[in-house]
């Protein structure tokens, strides 16, 4: 597995890479690898030619430096779980080689109005922000690729692909399921941040999805259900709402098919998000 740190040769080695006739497969990540991660390796090892992984936490997502501070970080460990899953190349780009001016503003940021304005847009003040900003970044160094995003930041993927949109990003996108651990919490670097009570109470989310997903409901009727689930749970609700998969606009008892379950709680001061399909039905009137 080679490793690069600088952009010069970041780009070179794509560049070089398409040069040959391979397909480039763009995994971001910001470390604290598990099983989820790997997923998105393999998958990108199954569709093309060559894995390149990013590894690097980037602080401008992040709301506030206690959150930035607490992000776990294993470089050690994680270059090892790439190496062994695929990845042809890692980059891990230091702080002042992708934002030069940081800790003070880079002048230069991309934003997404609407759906980057709800739900974690509206909790955590500046990420996508941060988010967009970033993979536009990798987007522009590793030029035309697929990029490979998991589901569990369903959020996170309906914005960063109306920004490649908007911007023309000659990139393709391919969206993995969510992995769960055996209990169902969804797989998250932030887990290790849980207490093992805070584990155990933040299982509620999983079990308010899952219950939603075997009893199709009207949107009203899912929310009330997610209420009376987190409600039982002792965790801190950020918001639970049901919305169109693709604008993430709220849906209402007129709306019936498959929507999105978008779920956010606050465990030991641990931000946890999860999400999945369910089934609206219309509303009787």
């Amino acid at each position: 597995m080679r490793r690069i740190g600088d952009l010069a040769s970041w780009r070179a080695y794509c560049d070089e890479q398409r040069r040959l006739g391979r397909t480039v497969g763009l995994v971001p990540t910001m470390g604290a690898l598990h099983e989820g991660h790997t997923s998105l390796f393999r998958a990108a090892r199954e569709r093309g030619d060559v894995v390149v992984a990013t590894l690097f936490v980037n602080p401008r997502q992040f709301h506030d430096d206690h959150d930035l501070a607490a992000y776990p970080r294993t470089p050690d460990i994680d270059r090892a779980i790439a190496e062994e899953n695929g990845v042809d190349c890692l980059i891990e780009p230091a702080l002042p080689t992708m934002w030069p001016d940081y800790p003070a503003a880079t002048l230069t940021t991309v934003s997404v109005a609407g759906i980057g304005e709800s739900f974690e847009g509206i909790g955590r003040p500046g990420h996508f922000d941060g988010v967009t900003s970033v993979v536009a970044k990798l987007f522009a160094l590793t030029g035309p690729c697929r990029a490979y995003f998991g589901e569990k930041d369903f959020q996170q993927l309906a914005v960063v692909r109306q920004m490649a949109r908007d911007l023309s990003f000659d990139v393709s996108f391919v969206a993995c399921p969510i992995l769960r651990d055996a209990d169902g919490l969804a797989l998250s670097s932030r887990n290790a941040q849980l207490s093992d009570d805070g584990r155990r109470r933040a299982l509620v989310v999983s079990r308010a999805l899952y219950n939603a997903q075997e009893h199709p409901d009207t949107a009203s009727g899912h929310r009330r259900s997610f209420a009376r689930s987190l409600a039982d749970g002792d965790v801190v609700v950020a918001y639970a709402d049901v919305v169109d998969p693709m604008t993430l606009r709220p849906l209402g008892d007129d709306d019936e098919g498959v929507g999105r379950a978008l779920l956010a709680v606050v465990v030991d001061g641990v931000r946890l998000i999860d999400n999945g399909d369910v089934d609206v039905k219309r509303g009787e009137h």
